[in-house]
């Protein structure tokens, strides 16, 4: 048996642009810009060659049949390894809310990807290997920027659209005095999104002019102001995470979604936690979790099992 095993930070976007015109989806993807955090995805696989081949895949310890990207990442690996068959289990485990606008599925993905490449000892480049990810994901329809912003970590801009080692992205300063606070109160499809030409237009009214504003003056307190104008403009805002904005707001707090959850978050120096606590308590629903997280650097890597 041969094992692998890696981890890809979370990541929430703020705004973007939806570049999906090319025929191939290695050079689809978004201009946009975000934020990766430190929790994210731990996926551990174990490979045994064997008569009858079978992939099984668990989430946080529970079985499922609707990892539509997982299954794609193992098909691909599947291909590049010949013939022979396998027995594939994959363990995720998921320390984020899923479909709250943390990047979940391109963390699965890419991490999912780390590990097959270790385990198969394909010997792939760490950008070969992510390119197979961010593909899997474009042709899901379940993200377009992510992989490449988990790739890289840090506060990012997305200059130009494509998977890890097409697309190029500038980094934001920032130091270990800023964190990310967030409170996710729900999921929101990203599917629907991408797919909706209405919301397309929306989205690729505004993206792109931000993006490029952002290039102008790359900031911190610029990425948060323009996120909230991208959510506003796109409709993003429900009436209890326009309330929790708009308290943040009167305490100078800058505040935006999460694209595309319904999560607040911010970008803020350490001092001002104890403020931003209070606030976003006060809004805290009966189960969910106030997130302090601090920025991932790193981007996604291979683990020690």
């Amino acid at each position: 048996m041969k094992t692998g095993k890696a981890f890809s930070p979370g990541h929430i976007t703020g705004f973007f642009q939806i570049c999906d015109d090319s025929e191939n989806p290695l050079w689809k993807g978004s201009r946009g810009a975000g934020v990766t955090v430190e929790r994210g995805v731990t996926t551990a696989v174990e490979i045994t060659q064997t008569s009858t081949p079978s992939i099984q895949i668990r989430i946080n310890g529970h079985s499922t049949t609707s990892a539509q990207v997982s299954e794609r990442v193992v098909s691909s690996f599947l291909k590049l390894v010949g013939d022979k068959p396998y027995k594939i289990s994959v363990q995720h485990e998921i320390r984020l809310p899923i479909g709250c606008g943390f990047g979940i599925s391109g963390s699965g993905a890419l991490s999912l990807a780390l590990a097959l490449n270790e385990g198969f000892e394909l010997g792939l480049s760490r950008l070969k290997a992510s390119q197979i990810a961010h593909i899997a994901e474009v042709e899901c329809k379940t993200g377009l920027g992510s992989v490449i912003a988990e790739t890289y970590g840090g506060i990012e801009i997305r200059v130009k659209p494509g998977g890890p080692g097409i697309g190029e992205i500038q980094t934001l300063p920032f130091n270990e005095r800023h964190v990310v606070f967030s409170l996710p109160f729900g999921p929101l499809s990203t599917a629907k999104f991408l797919t909706n030409e209405e919301d397309r237009r929306r989205i690729n009214e505004l993206g792109g002019e931000l993006t490029d504003a952002l290039l102008c003056q790359p900031t911190i307190s610029n990425l948060l102001i323009f996120s909230r104008q991208f959510a506003e403009h796109i409709q993003l805002l429900t009436e209890r995470v326009k309330r929790l904005i708009l308290e943040a707001e009167e305490a100078g707090i800058i505040c935006s979604t999460a694209i595309f959850g319904e999560n607040v978050f911010s970008i803020i120096p350490k001092d001002q936690i104890q403020e931003a606590d209070a606030i976003f308590r006060r809004h805290l629903p009966e189960r969910q979790e106030l997130m302090i997280m601090e920025i991932d650097a790193q981007g996604a890597r291979v683990i020690d099992g």
